[in-house]
């Protein structure tokens, strides 16, 4: 049978979900709202419910009546059956024992109030738990560290419950019994944690960030080889980002990138670096994310291709976009296709281009990627081509320049012989501010390779 006085302990974390609130990654990072967990407690910190020798061993200052063996039966009893999962039989030997609470000492009510207190929490009733737990702290004398250790439960399962100001208030009763028995002693980390936690879901994140770093930075220092709990740096970091400091925030991914083999870290990390200006530090983050496969959502790989086509590397961008798109992790529809076609046009792939944005073209409502398409045919000297989508461009309509495809066509015909047609698509390109300048230019070549043409026939005649 377990021991009856075992331990209990719960964890505490933060929302995983850290994107939604923190959209401070033009391309790469998605935080959420770092929102704590209200159903769990505390990484790494249990509550001892330790037993009775152990408890008597450690009395420190108070002078606590013994458990009498006729108690710890039935309370043991009571734990055999709660842990058969017969809770109702656990409540009734409870019950029994209740029954004579006058004959009991307060060590021996205690001790009965704390086993309805883990039964209740164990059936997930966590009022009924907390208001045993208040009974246990209400007898008086019981030792020191049992008192702590019922303390404690309380805090977490205020904290659980969404009592914030509660939370503190049992933290802090456990901080003055600490404080009478170790003077000298420093506030232990944890009690720091979940007073940081509290703080946070009150919003008052100055405070919190005092708790928490002060947590940190006891375990960060310490001699005895401890590591920092993983969800005590995402709680120091969503501090840091509800109090506006990027450099701190940053600083804390690096701990965690560094401490924790986990995808989200690396690429918040570089979202965070995007965040503050360093995009060379963002794309080296990113391609290292690459390398150990933590880029593997369509939206990630997007967001590096765009990062490679900033930095000037549009075959690189092309090629991811391509392998997400062949994997099926990204669509094939018109941003996406648009964007590989422009990254494979801009890495001088013209052929790879052409197609892709033709692809674009036909899903797209405007002639917009029908006049890109025109300018690539334009440069690989398709003037036919050129102009057939141009055309289409123009039909098709909502235009940025409507003097693009007009100035496009009148080239094209220009370099097919077409000098009248030619001239008269430079007049309506001139028609537009976008095209104006560069259409007048081209009308006087033409004019003035049509005069010259006109002259050598004049002078063959």
């Amino acid at each position: 049978m377990a021991n009856p006085w075992q331990y209990l302990g719960w964890k505490c974390g933060l929302n995983s979900n850290l994107g939604a609130k923190m959209a401070i990654n033009k391309l790469i990072l998605k935080l959420a709202t770092p929102v704590l967990m209200t159903a769990v407690l505390l990484s790494g910190v249990q509550v001892n419910f330790a037993n009775a020798k152990e408890v008597e061993v450690e009395r420190k200052t108070k002078r606590v009546p013994t458990l009498r063996s006729k108690v710890y039966d039935q309370l043991s009893r009571a734990q055999g059956s709660a842990d058969a999962g017969n809770q109702a039989e656990a409540f009734n030997i409870l019950d029994n024992v209740k029954s004579k609470a006058s004959s009991m000492n307060s060590y021996e009510l205690a001790m009965m109030y704390n086993f309805y207190a883990f039964i209740h929490y164990e059936a997930e009733k966590y009022d009924q738990a907390i208001a045993a737990f208040e009974n246990v702290v209400q007898q008086q004398p019981i030792p020191e560290t049992f008192e702590q250790a019922t303390l404690f439960s309380l805090a977490q399962l205020h904290m659980m419950r969404g009592n914030y100001d509660k939370t503190i208030a049992k933290i802090e009763q456990w901080e003055v019994i600490q404080k009478g028995l170790h003077p000298s002693k420093d506030i232990p980390a944890k009690n720091l944690v979940l007073k940081a936690q509290a703080m946070y879901q009150k919003q008052d994140y100055a405070t919190a960030s005092e708790y928490i770093n002060a947590a940190v930075l006891q375990i960060e220092t310490n001699d005895l080889g401890f590591q920092v709990d993983e969800q005590w740096y995402v709680l120091q970091r969503a501090v840091y980002f509800e109090l506006k400091q990027p450099e701190n925030v940053k600083d804390v991914l690096l701990k965690l990138v560094k401490n924790f083999e986990a995808p989200k870290y690396w690429l918040q990390l570089a979202g965070m670096y995007a965040e503050l200006g360093q995009e060379e530090k963002q794309l080296a983050v990113m391609e290292i994310a690459a390398q150990k496969s933590f880029v593997a959502s369509g939206s990630d790989m997007f967001n590096l291709a765009q990062l490679y086509y900033y930095h000037q590397m549009p075959y690189k961008a092309a090629a991811l976009m391509e392998k997400a798109m062949h994997e099926g992790k990204l669509p094939e529809d018109e941003r996406n296709l648009t964007f590989l076609a422009q990254s494979w046009n801009l890495a001088k792939e013209t052929e790879k281009a052409i197609p892709v944005m033709l692809s674009a073209a036909k899903l797209s409502e405007t002639g917009e990627l029908y006049a890109q398409l025109g300018q690539m045919y334009l440069n690989m000297d398709n003037w036919e081509q050129a102009i057939a989508a141009s055309q289409q461009a123009i039909e098709k309509g909502g235009l940025r320049n409507g003097g693009t495809p007009h100035l496009v066509i009148g080239m094209s015909q220009f370099n097919v012989g077409e000098y009248n047609e030619a001239l008269n698509q430079l007049a309506k390109a001139q028609e537009y501010d976008g095209s104006r300048g560069m259409a007048k230019q081209w009308s006087k070549f033409v004019e003035g390779e049509r005069k010259q043409i006109a002259t050598y026939a004049s002078v063959g005649n």
